[in-house]
């Protein structure tokens, strides 16, 4: 059986989308399956170069949820640096340092108004708790809620 060729995503933020607009960001690891992100030392790895982007306003972070085999972000980016660059220089820096195997590319869904922006956010946060009171994804639990930025002036 042939599986589905997966096309490229341009991941370009078009003109007519306004300057620091949130995107759903989902990054997979390779393989499927496979505890890359939720052990401790590369969880807080992965975090900290997380936190070190929002810090240096290489983008915008307000989640970061960590599963063992994949994370998802709301994050909002610089139009001059550009998403696509963005995203692939801070896998190639966390694959090289902390060993993560990263699947192709990555998938992003612009979120179009605060309505959305707030069902994303608290739909994660109640996911992850939820999770964590039936004994799974502990760690990852534990990730996002750390990683949550202090709200900042844009």
């Amino acid at each position: 059986m042939n599986l589905p060729v997966r096309k490229k995503l341009p991941h370009t933020i078009p003109q007519w989308v306004a300057e620091g607009s949130w995107f759903f960001v989902t990054i997979k690891c390779v393989p499927p399956g496979k505890n890359q992100l939720c052990r401790a030392d590369t969880g807080d790895a992965v975090l900290a170069a997380t936190r070190f982007n929002h810090q240096k306003f290489v983008w915008h972070c307000r989640l970061c949820l960590l599963m063992p085999d994949h994370l998802h972000g709301i994050l909002a980016f610089p139009r001059e640096l550009g998403m696509k660059a963005v995203v692939s220089n801070w896998k190639k820096f966390v694959a090289t340092k902390h060993g993560v195997k990263w699947q192709r590319d990555f998938f992003d869904h612009r979120l179009r108004n605060d309505q959305e922006l707030q069902e994303k956010t608290s739909g994660f946060i109640v996911r992850a708790i939820a999770h964590r009171r039936r004994g799974r994804a502990r760690h990852s639990v534990r990730a996002a809620l750390r990683a949550l930025p202090t709200p900042r002036a844009r």
